[in-house]
């Protein structure tokens, strides 16, 4: 859906499968197994916040995000979302995440923003911090402490861990508690695209719970 002025109604669109069957266990050491990603994407995230702020002067001079720095900042953000849902931002696969700045279509998290053609030289000013405190004071409950691309601590964490416990006992991961853990991290990737300049779409106060998004695409089988 577009609005009026041809811009899509939700240009951040965020997607994610529960994979079945789990390991009951492997929840335990995936933080030791993604030791590698940690690395590389302490260093991919100094360069999002280099690409950014060259970004927000190109958006401020001529209205237009470059293109290849946008993807660029897509890239890393879509490898933190497979990074987080693999780990204790859901715990909702057991496959690796991929090294890649790329779609990755068929991986169980999916993340895809719609690069505008235009945007306000005057939104940027603010829409980074001014525009964005409310929803920073939301997301700041859901992910406690921030590192880089990877989140700890917070709501999230805790309803991931208390989702890995079930499954340790039941072998089953509560679907409920899926399409929760999903919509606040939905809520945090929209969130972060909006103050990244990369869409003047304000996210929603809104809770968009599952797997798929709304009006979204239909998930991988």
């Amino acid at each position: 859906m577009t609005t009026l002025a041809g811009v899509p109604e939700r240009p951040v669109r965020v997607n994610a499968v529960l994979d079945a069957p789990l390991s009951r266990w492997l929840w335990l050491v995936k933080w030791i197994l993604l030791v590698p990603h940690y690395v590389v994407l302490f260093f991919l995230w100094i360069a999002f916040t280099v690409v950014s702020v060259i970004a927000f002067f190109a958006i401020l001079f001529t209205g237009r995000y470059p293109r290849t720095l946008f993807d660029f900042n897509l890239g890393v953000l879509r490898w933190s979302w497979r990074v987080a849902f693999y780990s204790y931002g859901a715990l909702g696969t057991d496959r690796y995440p991929p090294f890649s700045l790329g779609e990755e279509p068929d991986y169980s998290a999916r993340l895809d923003i719609t690069y505008p053609e235009q945007l306000s030289r005057g939104l940027v000013l603010v829409k980074w911090w001014l525009l964005a405190i409310p929803h920073y004071i939301v997301i700041g409950f859901f992910l406690g402490d921030w590192h880089l691309g990877w989140w700890a601590g917070g709501l999230v964490a805790v309803l991931a861990l208390i989702a890995a416990v079930t499954l340790a006992f039941t072998e089953t991961y509560p679907k409920d508690l899926f399409a929760l853990i999903v919509g606040l991290n939905r809520w945090v990737l929209r969130v972060s695209a909006y103050a990244a300049l990369m869409t003047d779409v304000y996210p929603p106060f809104r809770l968009d719970l599952g797997g798929t998004e709304p009006d979204g695409p239909e998930e991988l089988s």
